[in-house]
């Protein structure tokens, strides 16, 4: 009779610890730990090449948020990014796609402005820099067909 109670005490303790472990690993596949009750905001970029959905947003070196989902809009990557509530980005913040290392995961580096006026929740980044192709600069540099600097 013993031996029955225990193993159902130690089945019990092993069903609690599988769904506390799945609840979690639910809640940090769709990070929703990281920006509960932020703000989404879009950025325009003519190459969003290796960033991806989930991808870090970053600010002075800070994560602030993910990016929820890229789209195409006119043949460019709508990217729409979610922001914790209280950063606040203003008009002439800089989106940047950066890299983590040489060849690491992309990631957006927003660069605070200097105006007046605030980007509002559900507004768009105008000022965007696209990520830098390694793949065909090393092409270029292979090939020679960097061009030279001028005296």
């Amino acid at each position: 009779m013993k031996n029955q109670k225990f193993e159902f005490f130690v089945g019990l303790f092993m069903g609690i610890g599988i769904l506390c472990l799945a609840i979690l690993s639910i809640r940090v596949a769709r990070n929703d730990y990281l920006v509960e009750g932020g703000y989404d905001v879009q950025a325009v970029f003519t190459n969003c090449n290796g960033l991806r959905g989930g991808s870090t947003i970053m600010i002075a070196g800070v994560e602030v948020g993910r990016v929820k989902k890229i789209t195409l809009q006119d043949y460019e990557a709508k990217v729409t990014m979610a922001l914790q509530a209280g950063v606040i980005l203003q008009k002439d913040a800089i989106a940047s796609i950066r890299t983590k290392g040489l060849i690491g995961e992309k990631y957006i580096e927003i660069t605070p402005g200097a105006a007046d006026t605030t980007v509002p929740p559900g507004g768009t980044l105008h000022d965007t820099e696209p990520a830098m192709d390694i793949e065909s600069l090393i092409s270029k540099f292979v090939q020679g067909n960097l061009s030279k600097p001028s005296n």
